[in-house]
């Protein structure tokens, strides 16, 4: 198979992955220094490298930035149209784009949660916020009248990208933890982690919150997260999350343009 390398566990490994990986007694790849990784490494391939980042982690953090921006830009639109001061506006755009992550992190036992080990993402979150205060700041008639359309179709976008990104996202890290097996942990993680930092901003904006009243939103999640768990053990990682999120843009997309909702009570 071109390509591909036959570690001696047995397992098939993309070339290009894995040049220092060896088989430890218990059957699961070793990579030099790190030592055994999840037992679901072992049944689907999964492997890392020492000293270098591989194809699907570099794909991952591309995937992670482009979450943290769409959803920073989002919880600062958000800010924005209510009024909020600079500091307010950060601060709803950093809640937004990592309050989910580290609502995952806690139930995953990961103390402190990730945005704190790492502040890369946090700063990337306040830096987005910042440029879309200063946007609105300048052009405060985007927030009025006519441009109500414009600013409802960019949440619209960065909210759904967001969501899609940060829903694989979730799904990725419970596999990470060794949670391969437990398919409803993994579909919970997944949609923690892509409704939680909208739910968080919307409670502190004071507005209904974004999953319980606007189209298909959380349920779009919970497909994209089933979606990523069947293909991740198909296909593998980077299939897995570049499909999860197309599903949940696609549903959030359709959900939108023909303004499906779920059921509701009416009042009188």
């Amino acid at each position: 198979m071109a390509g591909f390398l036959l570690a001696p566990c047995g397992n098939v490994h993309p070339a290009e992955m894995c040049t220092l990986w060896k088989c430890a007694p218990c059957g699961n790849v070793q990579t030099g220094k790190t030592g055994c990784r999840y037992e679901g490494e072992k049944k689907y391939g999964l492997i890392c490298m020492e000293g270098e980042m591989d194809y699907q982690s570099m794909f991952t953090f591309m995937l992670e930035m482009a979450g943290t921006i769409a959803f920073a830009a989002s919880g600062a639109m958000v800010g924005a149209q209510r009024g909020m001061d600079i500091f307010g506006v950060c601060v709803l755009g950093v809640v937004t784009a990592v309050g989910g992550g580290a609502t995952r992190d806690i139930i995953l036992g990961i103390v402190p949660p990730g945005m704190f080990q790492d502040p890369l993402y946090t700063i990337v979150a306040t830096v987005t916020a910042c440029i879309v205060f200063a946007v609105m700041y300048w052009k405060q008639e985007l927030l009025e009248g006519g441009n109500r359309l414009v600013y409802d179709k960019v949440m619209l976008v960065m909210d759904t990208v967001g969501l899609g990104v940060f829903t694989v996202m979730g799904v990725d890290k419970g596999i990470s933890q060794g949670y391969m097996e437990r398919t409803f942990f993994l579909v919970f993680l997944g949609t923690v982690t892509g409704v939680g930092g909208g739910l968080i901003r919307d409670m502190m904006a004071g507005v209904p919150p974004y999953i319980f009243v606007r189209h298909i939103y959380a349920c779009a999640s919970i497909v994209g997260a089933i979606a990523c768990v069947w293909i991740y053990r198909l296909w593998g990682g980077v299939p897995a999350m570049v499909i999860g999120t197309v599903v949940v843009i696609l549903i959030r997309y359709l959900a939108a343009h023909y303004r499906w909702n779920l059921p509701r009570l009416r009042r009188e």
